[in-house]
């Protein structure tokens, strides 16, 4: 694991200073035109944010990788000075995510090159936007770290003033695809899978495909953000680039975890139908996967896992009414789950304890990701990980990185699961995939 790395400073050396002040003026997306990596952009509901430049990094790979960024994190925080009067929403976070799997899965075409086991940033510069107005932080590490988060709280401030709001640009086109597998190819791993449940290995198995596109022109992922939020404002929209590499972006309907104090939120998001073409079809719709045996017991395996995944954390957990999620190019049953810990915990235990939920993974975990990886001829890489921040109250929240790509240049790589169960039909589960992509493709198309 690197620990931390700040203007080439080891971790006992380095000081870390915050600032950060109410601007009157000035959006996130000015940060990101700026193309200074890496580069985060994360929004959903009322909030959004955009940050870039490292004052430090937190890197670290393999099994232990969720602990060992909590023990970076923490110590990196301990030293941070931050005003006493800067609001919660205005002090640093760390921006970053985690790969699918533990192990390097690389090939030699991998779109990943740049995304460690996991990666984590806290930013130079970080504008966040609320309801309650639009606030601007600052970090400096090293000896002049103080002057240099001040100075760029005014470099900053005055830039946000003087920078007018861009209007996004339309789609770039696609010019060609690549899927990966063939329908016939995917019959034959739809198969192989249920022969596995049949059998009494699994209960549910999520195997996803991947759509290689060549785009017309150069891909501007801000861009893409600003029309997701106009198609999807309730999902969270997220843009993560490292140093080097691709942009991996998208704009997922399933939170993996929220911590706020001792209060948990997460939820089940499993069983997939169509939008309608009438208002009519769309009732008829979601009845009708409210009603399906296969779906709610894909649904219900999720669920159940997440709770008993919670329970050793929780003094009480508390389970919602099944539901219909409604988004703009599909519908999901969703089931909101909330737990009281029974004491302080760090968001990062319990994004280990929940990754991969069975949404994305399957049941058993441990044959299910045997089977991703023994299957899937791609690299998930970051799909379906956790995305996320922390901040140094050991609160944050982390997405699941599904309805996304990486991308770079004019390359991209889309990706979209469905999950595997009992009476999973090999043709309609190509047919939800292919609905799966439709946020991502019908930005770039």
């Amino acid at each position: 694991m690197e620990p931390l790395r700040g203007d080439e400073s080891t971790v006992g050396e380095t000081s870390v200073v915050t600032r950060g002040c109410r601007v009157e003026s000035g959006t996130p997306r000015t940060v990101l035109d700026t193309g200074t990596r890496p580069r985060c952009a994360w929004a959903t509901g009322s909030e959004s944010i955009a940050a870039s430049g490292a004052a430090a990094t937190v890197t670290a790979s393999g099994a232990s990788r969720f602990a060992d960024v909590q023990a970076a994190a923490t110590a990196l925080f301990d030293r941070c000075d931050v005003p006493t009067d800067l609001p919660s929403v205005a002090r640093p976070r760390l921006f970053g995510g985690f790969a699918f799997h533990e192990g390097d899965t690389e090939s030699t075409d991998s779109p990943w090159d740049g995304f460690p086991g996991a990666a984590f940033f806290l930013p130079e510069v970080q504008v966040t936007r609320t309801d309650g107005g639009t606030w601007l932080t600052t970090t400096g590490t090293g000896p002049t770290a103080a002057a240099d988060a001040e100075r760029r709280l005014d470099e900053w401030a005055d830039r946000l003033a003087d920078v007018p709001a861009s209007a996004p640009r339309g789609p770039p086109g696609v010019e060609s695809r690549e899927r990966t597998p063939s329908q016939a190819t995917w019959r034959d791993q739809v198969g192989a899978a249920l022969e596995s449940v049949d059998d009494g290995n699994l209960q549910k198995v999520v195997l996803a495909q991947a759509l290689r596109v060549r785009l017309r022109e150069d891909l501007s992922v801000p861009d893409v953000l600003d029309r997701l939020a106009v198609t999807y404002p309730d999902c969270y929209r997220f843009l993560l680039s490292p140093e080097d590499g691709g942009t991996f972006f998208g704009a997922t309907p399933e939170r993996l975890v929220s911590l706020r104090g001792r209060t948990v939120r997460t939820e089940a998001l499993a069983g997939s139908t169509g939008r309608g073409d009438t208002p009519a079809e769309d009732e008829w719709l979601a009845a009708e996967l409210l009603d399906s045996e296969k779906d709610t017991h894909e649904h219900a395996l999720v669920a159940d896992a997440i709770r008993d995944q919670l329970e050793p954390f929780a003094s009480s957990v508390r389970i919602g009414d099944r539901t219909v999620r409604r988004l703009a190019t599909v519908q999901h049953l969703r089931t909101s789950i909330t737990a009281e810990l029974q004491r302080d915990e760090h968001v990062l235990s319990l994004v280990e304890a929940l990754h991969p939920t069975p949404a994305v993974g399957g049941l058993p975990p441990d044959e299910a990701l045997r089977t991703i990886r023994e299957t899937e001829a791609f690299d998930r890489g970051w799909y379906a990980a956790p995305i996320g921040w922390v901040d140094a109250a050991g609160n944050g929240t982390f997405a699941v990185g599904i309805r996304s790509a990486v991308a770079k240049g004019r390359l991209a790589t889309l990706f979209a699961g469905a999950g595997i169960v009992a009476d999973s039909d090999p043709d309609r589960e190509w047919d939800e995939v292919q609905l799966k992509y439709r946020p991502m493709l019908d930005e770039l198309e």
